[in-house]
């Protein structure tokens, strides 16, 4: 079974990339954040054409997510059960189902904007609801994982140079905190391997040239429990999706599962 997640960021901007990524890459469950579209925008109808049942949380702007599957997708739940609003709304950043023989979660963590903002305090309460959220499943003895854009390094050795991001969010350790007590509840981080250079970065932002000189950062996650991490065979990112015109400025990450 292949797995992946993938920042589209606008999924109407990358429909066609996608369509023809999904085909090349044989996957089968992609978690998708930054949908940028509506649930009624989404290319549910082009993605049926293509094999898969959809299950969206969206409302346009900036957010939304999703879980692209042809394996089925049965008990879905939209939102964080438990999570916080910011400015009075429950933002659609998370959406959760059982694909075939394993649970999945899409999510999309708030970004933070700046150490000392309302949105980085925003993050770490919507960190620690995903925490309580997933820890009957992460002990679980089902394969179970949350899949996404984390919009936090793990490790100093997930940026490109770590005194770049001096006083920035992403690298702060109230973030390393929280994903480390997210590992506490029964996950494992699957790090990818990378299919160019040495570090498995999963992102690079467009400006200054960031792709091109390998200026990156590695926030796109894979945390399974341990019944999924056992079943993992192989896991990389998909550096050349992140090539050419028209292309995200995330790469997939992509786990293949024997299950």
């Amino acid at each position: 079974m292949r797995i992946a997640t993938w920042n589209v960021n606008s999924i109407t901007a990358r429909l066609p990339r996608l369509l023809a990524w999904l085909q090349s890459s044989g996957t089968d469950v992609l978690c998708v954040q930054e949908a940028k579209t509506t649930e009624e925008q989404f290319p549910t109808q082009e993605l049926r054409a293509a094999g898969y049942e959809c299950a969206v949380h969206a409302t346009g702007r900036w957010n939304g997510v999703a879980l692209i599957s042809r394996v089925g997708l049965a008990d879905i739940v939209r939102g964080l059960p438990g999570g916080p609003e910011y400015d009075g709304v429950a933002e659609p950043r998370s959406v959760s189902a059982t694909c075939g023989p394993v649970r999945l979660w899409s999510v999309y963590v708030p970004n933070g904007r700046e150490v000392g903002h309302d949105h980085y305090a925003y993050k770490l309460r919507w960190l620690e609801a995903l925490k309580e959220a997933v820890a009957g499943d992460a002990g679980g003895e089902r394969p179970f994982a949350v899949l996404g854009d984390y919009n936090i390094a793990p490790a100093d050795e997930d940026v490109w140079d770590r005194s770049a991001f001096e006083g920035a969010t992403h690298v702060t350790e109230p973030e390393r905190a929280a994903l480390a007590a997210l590992r506490g509840t029964g996950l494992s981080d699957v790090v990818p391997r990378p299919l160019k250079y040495d570090r498995p970065f999963t992102y690079w932002d467009y400006r200054q040239l960031g792709f091109p000189k390998n200026r990156g950062m590695r926030i796109d996650l894979v945390y399974g429990n341990a019944p999924f991490a056992s079943a993992v065979k192989d896991a990389y990112v998909d550096r050349e999706e992140r090539k050419g015109k028209g292309a995200s400025d995330h790469a997939p990450v992509v786990v293949d599962l024997d299950v």
